[in-house]
């Protein structure tokens, strides 16, 4: 065993590569497992809790993410400060207690503010989950972790709208949370038997005022750690943009009915593919080539994409809208996990701030993008394409201001 295998094993007491990649990977899923095995009940949601806006809808997601992202803020500080183990079970019990009472509530405003408080909880799965990557591994062994936990993590939105699809063809949307809380209690007993804490006690950072703002003003005024988050915020923005009008695009406009769920899981696997081949090259060469490549792939794609809609017959042939998706999305598996461990980067000394600070933008900035997306649904997949393109260029901008302009080009070789 090498060293640095001997000392990451330490770290985790005993625990498995394996086991490690696949608990962080569950974890992180929770959230896009909380997002998409309820998109097929989204009709039946608004039907049920009398909802007439069918854009409407779409809050359901939206309330979700603002609560994931605006809660991250809180979890950095305090993982930072009393470890990653504590915060991570409070706020998975926080999901847990949020998918129940969802169950029984009566009104749409009120499983709005459930979701936001659910969204909330899961935030801890995020900012704790990157922070013990960042406490582990560092470099191109962090993105390569993060791209293994990324393609395990992508079974979910593979799985997850057929599973959601199942359980309405055998019950009610009330039973789709029911599940969500099952598989949440799930994870939690794993992660409470399994993870030891791995914040070191040298990086334990106090909870004042002015510790707080120190680690804001690091993450803040680190040029390369902020393009990048910025840059992966409209890209993901795209993505929930996609979410948002996914079930009106798939079903309101190619009809796929029930078969929504495979059209879905289809496009999900692109990502999980890219995420494995992700893992692979990035220790040959570098996260920086990797994304910067990728990132180029997907504006040609988006844009190319946006010309075919434009010319062509509306709406466009199902398969031909579902190849420049899947395109794009392989790209985005390779944007996604190198972006997010180029941001860390630099800040692993204050790794459970970085990563709150960072998810806070990345998440509530993609979510505004991705509601405007979605809100733009006129029953054309333009406002969907339009999007893509856009946040594509805007992302390329932000990328060359962190690289001063010179892409391809790695600061160090472990990078």
């Amino acid at each position: 065993m090498s060293s640095v295998a001997e000392a990451t094993s330490a770290r985790l007491k005993g625990m498995g590569k394996a086991e490690f990649i696949g608990l962080m990977a569950m974890l992180m899923a929770l959230n896009a497992l909380a997002i998409d095995v309820m998109l097929p009940a989204l009709q039946n949601i608004g039907e049920s809790l009398h909802v007439d806006n069918v854009n409407a809808r779409q809050y359901v997601v939206s309330s979700y993410l603002f609560g994931f992202g605006f809660a991250q803020l809180i979890y950095g500080p305090i993982t930072d400060r009393f470890g990653r183990r504590a915060p991570m079970i409070f706020g998975l019990s926080l999901y847990i207690i949020c998918s129940l009472a969802i169950v029984i509530v009566p009104s749409f405003a009120g499983l709005l503010v459930l979701r936001f408080i659910q969204g909330a909880g899961a935030a801890s799965t995020r900012v704790v989950t990157v922070s013990i990557v960042r406490d582990v591994f560092g470099g191109r062994a962090m993105a390569e972790v993060m791209s293994l936990i990324m393609m395990v993590f992508m079974i979910v939105p593979i799985i997850a709208p057929g599973t959601g699809q199942v359980i309405m063809l055998f019950s009610n949307w009330h039973m789709i949370f029911l599940f969500i809380g099952a598989v949440a209690a799930a994870v939690l007993i794993w992660m409470w038997l399994r993870l030891p804490e791995t914040l070191a006690s040298e990086d334990v950072r106090p909870l004042t005022l002015k510790s707080i703002a120190e680690g804001f003003r690091i993450v803040l005024t680190n040029r390369i750690a902020l393009c990048y988050t910025i840059s992966a915020t409209f890209i993901f923005g795209a993505l929930f943009g996609f979410i948002n009008s996914a079930q009106q695009i798939y079903v309101g406009i190619y009809g796929l009915g029930v078969w929504f769920p495979l059209a879905f899981a289809a496009v999900a696997a692109f990502m999980s593919l890219s995420s494995f081949l992700n893992s692979k090259l990035v220790g040959r060469y570098g996260m920086r080539r990797l994304s910067h490549a990728s990132l180029l792939g997907f504006i040609l794609v988006t844009c190319l994409w946006m010309v075919v809609q434009l010319v062509g017959p509306e709406p466009m042939p199902f398969a031909v809208f579902l190849t420049f998706f899947g395109l794009s999305m392989f790209q985005f598996g390779w944007i996604g996990a190198n972006f997010n461990s180029l941001a860390m980067e630099p800040l692993g000394h204050v790794a459970g701030t970085a990563s709150s600070v960072l998810g806070f933008m990345s998440t509530v900035g993609g979510a505004a993008i991705g509601a405007v997306i979605g809100q733009a649904f006129n029953g054309t997949a333009l406002p969907l394409i339009a999007g893509f393109s856009t946040v594509s260029l805007i992302g390329l901008v932000f990328v060359l201001i962190a690289e001063k302009g010179r892409l391809f080009r790695p600061h160090n070789p472990r990078v």
